[in-house]
């Protein structure tokens, strides 16, 4: 999680909302790392689950990430949950639970959802206050800017 930590400290530097995300092998190795890069591309898809998962699946040379871990500092919104259940990942690891768009067990559970044909593990709260109070703080710093504007 503290890799995870260390890229949403780098999408926040970059004005991007600070989440970060790790794709681990069977190993427990890194082959992936990603923040937040919507507002650097353009694209809004750019997520950090989304860019790490592209990142790993480049590394093994195939889209199937069977095994693999991926850890984000947010739960993920029901995008990149969808992109996590077809990227075969086996686990996730999620720092703070996301109340507003989370789709691994808040507000939906898609992840898990017995109807699709693979299911994610889900472990939860680890670093939980530390992955939202950079979120939280990242929010009420941009909505100061607005309000100064």
């Amino acid at each position: 999680m503290e890799l995870a930590l260390e890229e949403a400290r780098c999408a926040s530097a970059e004005g991007e909302i600070p989440i970060g995300a790790v794709v681990l092998d069977p190993e427990g190795v890194v082959i992936a790392s990603a923040h937040n890069v919507r507002e650097a591309t353009g694209d809004p898809t750019a997520h950090a689950e989304v860019v790490a998962l592209r990142a790993a699946a480049a590394t093994r040379g195939t889209w199937r990430l069977d095994d693999c871990t991926l850890v984000v500092t947010l739960e993920p919104c029901p995008m990149c949950a969808g992109a996590t259940v077809m990227s075969r990942v086996s686990r996730l690891v999620i720092g703070a639970w996301n109340d507003e768009y989370g789709a691994a067990g808040s507000r939906w559970d898609l992840v898990r959802d017995r109807r699709l044909h693979h299911r994610v593990e889900v472990i939860s709260g680890i670093r939980a206050e530390e992955c939202g109070a950079i979120v939280r703080e990242f929010l009420a710093g941009q909505r100061v800017i607005e309000e100064e504007a």
